[in-house]
C-alpha cells in the first residue's frame, strides 16, 4: 500500500513528467498530492502529472519510485486503473460519430452536447457515462430502425446534458434544453417532446408498464449498477469525487438515501434483457454498498 512514482519519461512542455499513482485508494493519493503541493489541475482520472522538478521532491515526501511496467501492473491490480476507453477526454471522436449518425443536420447542437458533457466538474456524469449508456442501449436491442429507436438514443444524449448534482432541477433543465435545441434544429416537435418526457423520467426511473422507450432509458441509465466489482467501485470513487465539496457524513447520508432508493425500485430493471443482463450483479453491489454506508454512519 503505497503512493508510487515512475520516472520522468513523457515530454510536454519544455520538460519530462513522471506520473504518481496510490495503489490503495484515490483519497490517499489526493491526500498526499494536497500535502506535497501538487496542484488539483495535475490530476488525470487515476494519477496525477508531474514534472520532472518535483520528482526527487516527491520521492523525500515518501513515493516510492518504481518503473513505469511496475506502476501500472500495481495501480491494474489495485483496481483504480480508468482504462482510455474510459476516459472521458479520449471519446470526443466515438461520440462525434454517433451523433453524426443520428442527427447529421444538427451538428452544431451535438458540438455543444460534447462540450457539456466534457465539463470539468464532472467526474462520473461525463462523457464515458453518456457511451456506456448508448452502448447499453445497444445491448439491449435499441435500434435507429426500431420506431422509437432515435427519439431514446436522443434522450440518452440529452438526459444529464445539464448537471449540476441537483436531483430533479437537472433532469428538469436537461428535458428543457433539449425542447430548445431540437426545437431550434429543426427537430419534429412531436419527437422533441417525446425526447424531453424521457429526459425527465430518468429523475426517478419509475416509467409506466407499457413504456417501453421509457423503460429502455431507464434500464440504460442504470445498467452501471450491474458492473463487476472492480467497476462498481469505480463508479462509487467517481460520484463521491463528483461531491468533494460535500463533508463526509452528509455525503454518506446522502449515498444512502439514492442506495435505498434503488433498491426499494420495483423493479429495478424493466425489460427482461436488462434484467439477464444486470439484476443479479446490481442487487449484489447494491446491498454490499448500502451496509457499507451503514457501518460508516454508525461507526
Amino acid at each position: 500500500m503505497a503512493i508510487l512514482i515512475d520516472p520522468p519519461a513523457w515530454p510536454a512542455h519544455g520538460t519530462y513528467f513522471s506520473h504518481l499513482v496510490s495503489d490503495e485508494s484515490l483519497a490517499e493519493l489526493h491526500e498526499f498530492a494536497a500535502a506535497a503541493g501538487v496542484p488539483e489541475r495535475a490530476f488525470d482520472e487515476d494519477h496525477y502529472d508531474v514534472p520532472e522538478r518535483r520528482f526527487a521532491d516527491l520521492v523525500a515526501r515518501g513515493a516510492e519510485p518504481v518503473d513505469g511496467g511496475t506502476l501500472v501492473r500495481r495501480l491494474i491490480a489495485s483496481g483504480l486503473r480508468v482504462r482510455a476507453r474510459e476516459r472521458s477526454g479520449a471519446l470526443a471522436g466515438p461520440l462525434l460519430r454517433r451523433w453524426t449518425a443520428l442527427l447529421p443536420e444538427a451538428a452544431d447542437t451535438g458540438a455543444e452536447l460534447l462540450d457539456r458533457w466534457a465539463e470539468p466538474h464532472r467526474r462520473y456524469h461525463n462523457r464515458a457515462h453518456l457511451l456506456a449508456v448508448l452502448e447499453a442501449l445497444d445491448a439491449l436491442g435499441n435500434t435507429h430502425a426500431a420506431p422509437h429507436g432515435r427519439t431514446v438514443e436522443l434522450a440518452a444524449w440529452f438526459h444529464d446534458a445539464v448537471y449540476a448534482g441537483r436531483a430533479g432541477e437537472d433532469e428538469e433543465a436537461s428535458a428543457s434544453l433539449a425542447e430548445d435545441l431540437l426545437g431550434r434544429a429543426g427537430h419534429d416537435p412531436v419527437a422533441t417532446r417525446e425526447v424531453a418526457r424521457l429526459v425527465r423520467l430518468t429523475a426517478g426511473h419509475r416509467p409506466g408498464r407499457d413504456d417501453l422507450p421509457g423503460a429502455l432509458l431507464c434500464d440504460a441509465d442504470l445498467s452501471v449498477l450491474g458492473r463487476d466489482s472492480h467497476g462498481y467501485r469505480r463508479y462509487q470513487r467517481a460520484v463521491r469525487a463528483e461531491y468533494a465539496h460535500v463533508a463526509e457524513q452528509d455525503f454518506l447520508r446522502g449515498r444512502t438515501a439514492v442506495v435505498e432508493h434503488l433498491l426499494g425500485l420495483d423493479p429495478l430493471f424493466h425489460t427482461s434483457a436488462a434484467r439477464a443482463l444486470w439484476l443479479e450483479p446490481a442487487m449484489r453491489n447494491l446491498a454490499a454498498e448500502h451496509a457499507d454506508l451503514r457501518r460508516r454512519l454508525e461507526g
